[in-house]
Parts: structure tokens; sequence; C-alpha cells
């Protein structure tokens, strides 16, 4: 059961599998915890987690050996490791459900309150690692992924655990002998009731988002797209390759004279603050086409110590000069930079150009036409916490720059795409989202994908987006509905601590 389990969730994420999975594959899993003790409970979601991670991180591998040029068995141990280390929280969550219903507490209350609680700290702990966490599964059903600007994703993952522990329920009651007592009927209905509010507050919310989208500033736009190998982008002599076929791009879809023109990460890959030729001819570029024009290039700044390398964002104006500069923060362990070096002295050799890049000195926006803009840079689009400071700071549009060229035509670029729609929905705003080989994208501030290019082509993807002014309950609150969860399960402790010492 635990192998069904893990295989299901896998499937529940793009692109083999279909969000509508996921509602149901705990539910093998928490059938079998009841029997057996907790060490067979956690062996049991340990196990189950190992088979999900390894499905959904699998392109890991790959990534070291090809990028990292680090042996096979070096990748495949990092994926197991990094796969073993998100297991241990499968292995706590289904200890914890065990250990609550053997002391009268349903399943239908535990495990929601572990799972979300569990998920927030996988999500924090260590630097954090949010991928794929479950509410992601959902981001193509827009009516139901509404509700994360109040609660943000944990709200979204709750219910679906809430919804696995019913159909257990329901399970348990055709093959045991269930108790009638009209609990299994007040269950359901509460279920239906839940989902039914859920629908009808996602409708409104739709409804009242497209007139809000409708009568706000808009400005024409254009992803590129340049397909650049990952191999030979950092090469000098295809530096000059690459600039050429960004131009070109953009001046054949330029949006018009006052638009905005986006390149991914490190579109540019030299450094653009030394001023140089290559830096002259993308001023010219945005001069000669009137427009906007922000891309992704490495950076440096000089410091008492030497230098600190930077993964940079540089916003042009029409005349070809800089209206402004972001440093990516929250930077990618053991890509970016190297924590416990000393412990892990190979490690080092993961980092490819430079060595270890710096992060930034914190998430302020951009200023483009009197609006605000947030940039998130590749892996920072995947926290919430990223997209809701730029929020509180007046952002009324987000741009998402990556290259997931390193992913190849793994399910990862996929994957990528389905947790940056949260950051629409979260925080009501524009998603412009511009990858180095796909998948570029415009989203809506519902969530939905108005406009996606395919992976591994050289396009150029035009579309329009709008500044909006919407305040969310998620951005002034944050994560509240967690800390209510977290809150939840210490008082049901204290209360089983209380009547074990009466």
């Amino acid at each position: 059961m635990a192998l069904v389990s893990g295989a299901l969730l896998f499937l529940s994420f793009p692109p083999y599998g279909a969000g509508i999975v996921a509602w149901v594959a705990l539910v093998p899993l928490l059938f079998a915890l009841p029997q057996g003790s907790i060490k067979t409970a956690m062996a049991t979601g340990f196990l189950s987690g190992l088979v999900c991670n390894v499905g959904l991180l699998y392109w890991l591998a790959p990534v070291i050996v090809n990028y990292g040029q680090q042996p096979w068995v070096l990748g495949l141990a990092v994926l197991l490791s990094l796969a073993a280390y998100l297991s241990i929280y499968f292995a706590l969550f289904a200890g914890g459900v065990y250990y609550l219903q053997k002391r009268g507490l349903s399943q239908l209350i535990g495990a929601p309150l572990l799972w979300t609680c569990l998920e927030y700290l996988k999500s924090h702990l260590l630097t954090g690692f949010p991928w794929e966490n479950l509410a992601y599964s959902q981001f193509l059903y827009t009516p139901l992924i509404q509700s994360a600007d109040i609660t943000g994703i944990y709200g979204i993952s709750f219910l679906i655990i809430f919804i696995n522990a019913l159909i257990c329920d329901i399970v348990n009651g055709f093959v045991q002998t269930f108790p009638d007592d009209g609990s299994l009927l007040r269950e359901v209905t509460g279920a239906l009731l839940m989902f039914a509010a859920l629908l009808i507050y996602g409708q409104l919310r739709i409804h009242e988002m497209q007139a809000k989208m409708e009568s706000a500033p808009a400005i024409d736009v254009t992803l590129i797209q340049g397909n650049i190998d990952q191999g030979v982008k950092w090469e000098p002599r295809y530096q000059e390759e690459a600039l050429a076929a960004y131009n070109a791009l953009s001046r054949r879809a330029s949006p018009g004279r006052g638009g905005l023109i986006v390149w991914p990460e490190t579109a540019a890959p030299f450094y653009f603050q030394d001023s140089d030729s290559k830096s002259r001819e993308v001023c010219r570029m945005a001069r000669e086409t009137g427009d906007w024009l922000l891309f992704g290039s490495p950076g440096y700044r000089n410091v008492k110590s030497g230098v600190n390398f930077l993964n940079s964002a540089f916003l042009l104006s029409p005349l070809g000069s800089i209206a402004g500069r972001y440093d990516k923060v929250h930077l990618v362990p053991y890509g970016e930079y190297v924590p416990l070096r000393g412990l892990f002295p190979f490690a080092g050799k993961l980092v490819a150009g430079t060595g270890d890049i710096h992060p930034g000195k914190g998430y302020a926006p951009l200023f483009l036409l009197g609006h605000k803009i947030g940039v998130l840079i590749c892996y920072e689009g995947i926290f919430p916490e990223a997209g809701r400071t730029y929020k509180k700071e007046g952002a009324e549009l987000l741009v998402n720059i990556t290259n997931d060229a390193w992913f190849g035509t793994s399910s990862a670029p996929y994957q990528h795409l389905s947790m940056t729609v949260f950051r629409a929905v979260e925080n009501r705003l524009y998603v412009l989202r511009a990858a180095n080989t796909g998948i570029s994208a415009i989203i809506d501030p519902t969530g939905k994908i108005i406009s996606q290019t395919a992976l591994f082509v050289e396009t150029a993807l035009p579309g329009q987006a709008r500044f909006i002014d919407n305040k969310t309950f998620y951005v002034a609150y944050g994560d509240l509905f967690v800390y209510l969860c977290f809150i939840s399960l210490l008082l049901i402790y204290m209360n089983y601590r209380r009547k074990k010492d009466e």
C-alpha cells in the first residue's frame, strides 16, 4: 500500500499525471496505518515518500552528471539522499497519524493537521524545499485554487488530505464493522459542504478579478525564449551568438514603443555592469525598439574581502539606461552556493562558473512606468514568501526569469511552471515567466495560464499584462492558517497529556 500511495502521489503532478489523483493518492497509506506498530507506520510512510520523491526528482541525477561533471554514482547518491531526507516528513506524518489514532483522534482531524504542519516545516527548514508541495498538483484547476489568497498553498493541501482521510473512512466502512451512528454521513455531508464552499468562493473570486483586470492599466509585453544550449552559453565564442539571437527575436517581436521585453535568467552571459561592447549592444536594442527591457545577467559587488558574485536582473528604460537592478536573494543550495563546504569538500565541484553566488540584500521592487514590479529569479518562484514580500512592498506585477535548460526534457520544467501559478493567485498579480528553453508563460491573477510556449524552441511570446493593486488576506496575514494548525496539534497533544496524568 505504501508503494501504491507513493506512485499515486507521483502521478498527481505534471507532466505524467493529473491533479485529480492527489485526492485519493494517500488512501492506501492511511488505510494501512492502523495495523502494526508506530515503527511499522513510520517505515511505511518513509517507503511511500521515497517512491514519490524519487519519481518527482529523478531529473536531479542527470543534472549533476551532465552539468556538474560528476560520475553517475554520485548523481544517484545525491538523488537518493535528497529523496530520503524528504521522506522523513512522510515517516513523521505516518507515525503521527498512527499515534493520534491510537489515542482516539480520527484520521479526519489528525491527518490534515499533521500533513500541513510537516509540509510547512519541509518548506522552511534548511533553507526550505517546497518543490511540488501537494497543493501544486491542482495548478490547472483554477476554481479550486482561488482560496490560496486566504490560506496560501497550505489550505489546499489540508483539504486534499482531509478528502483522502474521508475516503479512507468510507473504505473502512465497507470492509470493516463500522459504527452505524451517523458519523460517516455527517463526515460526508461536511466534506461536500466544504468542497461546495471552495468552488463557490473560487467562482466569485474569478468573476471579481476579471472585472478588476478589465479596468486595470495594461502594458504590452513580449517574452523572449532564446533556446540557448546550456552546454555552450558560457563559452566566450558563443556569447556573441546568444546575444545576437536575443536581439533578433526582440526586434522582430517588439511589443511597440513603451512595451516590456523580458529575457530569461542569465540571457546575457557576461557581466553587463562592465559596460563593454556587448553591454552597449543590449542598450542599443532597447533604444531602437523604444521598449523597456528586463533581463538576467551575472553580476558582482566589490567588498573589502574581495568580490561577491551575484545572480542579477537589470531593467533598462526605452532610452537604454539602467532603470533598476535586482540581485537574487534565495539561492539554490549546491547549485549557486555550497553550504557546509568544510564537511563536504567534494561538493564545491557542483558549482559551475566563478564559484559561490552571494545573496542580494532583499526583495526590492523595480519601477516601470510609475508602477512597481517584483522580479523572481528561477528558484525564487517556488517560494510564497518571495512573492508576498514584493506584494507588501507595493508590487503590481511579478516577473519570473529562469533558465530551465539544466533539466532537459524531463518533468522539471513542467513542475517548475506549476508552482509559479500560485504566486499569481496568492498575490492577485499577473506573472510573466520567461525561460531560456521554456516553459515561458503569461499567467493572470486567477492563476490561469493565458499563453505558454513549448520546450526547446526559439520563440517570442507576445501578450498583455496589467498592473493590479488588489489586497489579499494572505498577503496581509501570511501563513496564519498554518499557525492555527500548529496550535491545534499542540492543544490536542496537551489534552492527551492531561488525561494521561489524571
